[in-house]
């Protein structure tokens, strides 16, 4: 797996009555998809099996960090750049 993947995370959503994130992750051509609080993965487009177990392990590790990430993205001001 490539060192330079590039991850996104969203803005906090709703999921039903819960809080939701979803956290992109791209290498090359490869793309996958997770959402949490769950850590479920939504996506897979190219990566392994080893490779998706390493992701969603590193989710699973940084889950406060990636809802704090979200807690500040503002998507109105994310739209007007």
């Amino acid at each position: 797996m490539n060192t330079d993947i590039q991850m996104s995370v969203s803005s906090m959503t709703r999921s039903g009555d819960e809080k939701a994130v979803y956290v992109f992750f791209q290498d090359g051509k490869k793309s996958a998809e997770f959402a949490l609080p769950a850590c479920r993965m939504v996506k897979n487009d190219g990566f392994d099996e080893e490779e998706i177990q390493k992701l969603s392990a590193y989710v699973d590790h940084e889950r406060d960090t990636i809802f704090e990430m979200a807690k500040g993205i503002n998507p109105i001001k994310a739209l007007m750049k």
